[in-house]
């Protein structure tokens, strides 16, 4: 049987306390572990280090071992701590159920319950890593972002204790509405540990525009025309968030009258219209002629707008 030596293996000296040892160990495990270490040869590695382990932190085996070396166990085959990789997971082997709790939960931070989660799993239903937290986050977008979508780069910090920032294109679907989440997989922060990062929500909060705002799905545009615009009619141009279209005024159009342009709201399954209010808007009195007028307009006018 070939002789391996133990104490080489853990880097400890062979008056080595309990204490340095288990600290060897548990610091060699989690470099070699499979699920954290890829590389070639980090499995076997892996082994000899649970074969080391299972043998000098049991002072009897301990004994056995540095008394007889290679034959301390008197022919018996070593079945290496777990009990071997197989299948893409680790067996029972040398560990009791408590020695298997302990081992994964001073080695990886905590959180190991026997039958609960775990950094890699739990017992038989193979590995399963640790996720690390999701991150909320409000993001500031135009009305214009919201309608068209496009993409978009946003710098956010990694973590509420880190200053260190994180940049990320992101594309904005056509058509979202304040308060609509969009989920990126795996954009959140780190997982303690070798797990897969958690996920970014970020909220859309569309901001103020100067010309429309947003009722539902409908997007609404105050229209400000002039007196002999509303009394005659005319035909005007007037914007929408796809560009300019041509609006007919009718004779008589009164201030406050809502004009619908079909299919001109927010896109989407059932898109949104525009409507456009009416503002009829007066020219100041700011001269004597302009006086004048407003003074001969009343006089030919028999009209009281007020019917109460």
């Amino acid at each position: 049987m070939k002789y391996q030596d133990y104490y080489q293996i853990l880097g400890v000296s062979r008056d080595a306390d309990k204490s340095d040892i288990k600290k060897a160990y548990r610091k060699l495990a989690r470099k070699y572990h499979p699920d954290v270490n890829a590389a070639s040869g980090a499995e076997e590695k892996f082994k000899e280090v649970n074969e080391a382990y299972e043998v000098l932190k049991d002072d009897d085996k301990r004994q056995a071992y540095d008394r007889f070396g290679a034959d301390w166990k008197h022919g018996q085959q070593f079945d290496g701590g777990f009990g071997g990789f197989q299948g893409g997971s680790y067996s029972g082997g040398g560990f009791s159920g408590g020695d298997f709790s302990d081992f994964f939960e001073s080695i990886f931070g905590g959180g190991f319950q026997q039958g609960g989660a775990s950094p890699f799993g739990q017992g038989a239903h193979g590995p399963r890593r640790q996720r690390g937290a999701d991150q909320q986050l409000k993001l500031d977008i135009t009305l214009e972002e919201a309608f068209n979508g496009g993409t978009k780069t946003i710098q956010f910090t990694k973590s509420s204790d880190s200053p260190e920032m994180k940049k990320l294109k992101i594309n904005i679907p056509s058509g979202v509405s304040s308060g609509q989440k969009i989920r990126l997989a795996k954009q959140g922060q780190a997982a303690p540990g070798v797990g897969e990062p958690g996920d970014l929500y970020l909220e859309m909060n569309i901001l103020p525009h100067r010309l429309f705002r947003l009722d539902g799905r409908d997007v609404i545009l105050r229209l400000p025309i002039t007196p002999w615009e509303a009394a005659e009619g005319a035909s005007l141009k007037v914007p929408t968030l796809s560009g300019s279209v041509e609006l007919k005024i009718k004779p008589g159009t009164r201030s406050g009258q809502k004009m619908r342009l079909k299919g001109k709201g927010m896109p989407g399954a059932k898109p949104g219209d525009q409507f456009v209010e009416i503002m009829i808007q007066t020219p100041p009195a700011d001269s004597s002629a302009a006086r004048q007028f407003y003074q001969d307009m009343k006089a030919q006018f028999d009209f009281n707008p007020r019917q109460f």
